[in-house]
């Protein structure tokens, strides 16, 4: 049997054992329970947005088979109309992939690019939109994985309705563990996904959509599986999928949101993700480690460190010997520095962390990179790392 190994990465991530368990049984996908299940689902998802469920219909949920990026590519390939034109805002990896999904769907594009460490300006994008008045839609990553910046949604949200566009959210990596409300943020559509901070299992995602923009998108879509309208329509005329559901990914995303509430909601899993977050940081730092982002825009979801400058690193070795070890982490996706990325949510603890900063100081050493690295003591389960 192949050793449980902890996974430092954006997701798929380290699940409870509670949350495995409940795929232990099938379900059909139109029993009543199960029907009970993806109502339940949906509703909770509205709350967790701050859109109480049938609070005037403002916001409604939709639930699409496959990963996260099926669930925007709903958003992108159904919202927009033949003639709209979508201002897609890039500084990583996974803006570029919605500019690349628009090109493979034909839709007009335009991209206002910012470094990958830095955050999007408010004012810049007001600019924009003033000078392209032709621009219908707008689409920004909130947590941007590529590195682990947080774009100010709120802000760039008022500027983008002032404009009297649609406004479209990546938020894969944020939501659940960031404190985030869809109005307040003029948000009109959110897409994440069940692997992620709300700690599920890969197998669909998700999308919170104002009800007022989903109904536009009733005929606009470019696909049939992807049809977000359809899919609502779906739901709300008999409570099913329109295909084939993934009834044990379900279940297990049941578990999580039950128990992400008994962590006390997003408040309660910030705090831990961002303690789990500190201890990575302070420990990193006196291992000789540089995070590749300025702290002021880092978030605690997923932190890249620029490799080593040392002749023996190679990450392929590097990676590997974690791995040997127990440790899952990420390679990069920066285009402008030589990177590896570790996250700290996930069924991770302030101990986890320990003992993979105990990981990565073995490592390094092993490799001839830093044999002079000081040892990295615990203080105790769940504190912080130290060092002498």
């Amino acid at each position: 049997m192949t050793t449980a190994k902890l996974l430092f990465t954006p997701g798929p991530l380290t699940t409870s054992a509670t949350v495995k368990a409940a795929m232990l049984r099938d379900a059909g996908s139109r029993d009543r329970d199960f029907l009970e299940t993806v109502r339940e689902i949906r509703e909770r998802l509205l709350a967790l947005g701050g859109a109480e469920p049938n609070a005037a219909g403002e916001y409604e949920c939709v639930l699409m088979q496959g990963s996260g990026t099926f669930a925007i590519e709903s958003v992108i390939s159904s919202a927009i109309p033949r003639e709209g034109r979508l201002l897609v805002l890039v500084n990583g990896a996974y803006g570029r992939r919605i500019a690349q999904m628009a090109r493979v769907h034909g839709i007009e594009i335009e991209t206002a690019e910012a470094p990958e460490n830095r955050q999007f300006s408010p004012e810049a994008v007001a600019e924009r939109l003033t000078a392209s008045r032709s621009i219908t839609h707008v689409a920004v990553i909130h947590c941007e994985t590529t590195t682990g910046i947080l774009n100010p949604i709120q802000a760039i949200g008022a500027a983008v309705e002032r404009a009297g566009a649609a406004y479209i959210v990546d938020a894969m990596s944020s939501f659940g563990a960031i404190p985030l409300d869809l109005a307040a943020a003029h948000i009109d559509f959110l897409i994440s996904s069940a692997n992620k901070c709300i700690e599920g299992v890969p197998g669909f995602g998700f999308v919170l959509a104002r009800r007022a923009r989903l109904l536009e998108a009733k005929g606009r879509a470019r696909t049939l599986s992807l049809d977000l309208y359809a899919q609502w329509a779906g739901f709300e005329s008999d409570g099913q999928f329109r295909f084939t559901p993934p009834t044990h990914t379900l279940l297990a995303f049941r578990q999580a949101l039950v128990e992400l509430e008994a962590e006390g909601g997003v408040a309660g899993r910030a705090a831990r993700y961002s303690t789990n977050h500190a201890v990575l940081m302070r420990g990193m730092a006196e291992l000789g480690l540089e995070a590749y982002l300025a702290p002021e825009d880092q978030s605690y979801i997923i932190t890249a460190f620029r490799y080593p400058e040392h002749a023996q690193f190679r990450f392929e070795d590097f990676y590997g010997r974690l791995s040997e070890l127990g440790f899952i982490i990420y390679p990069g996706k920066l285009t402008s520095a030589p990177c590896f990325r570790i996250g700290t949510i996930g069924r991770l603890s302030p101990s986890d962390i320990d003992a993979l900063l105990v990981g990565i100081r073995r490592v390094l050493q092993e490799m001839g990179v830093a044999p002079g690295i000081r040892a990295v003591h615990f203080s105790g389960a769940g504190g912080c790392a130290s060092a002498q």
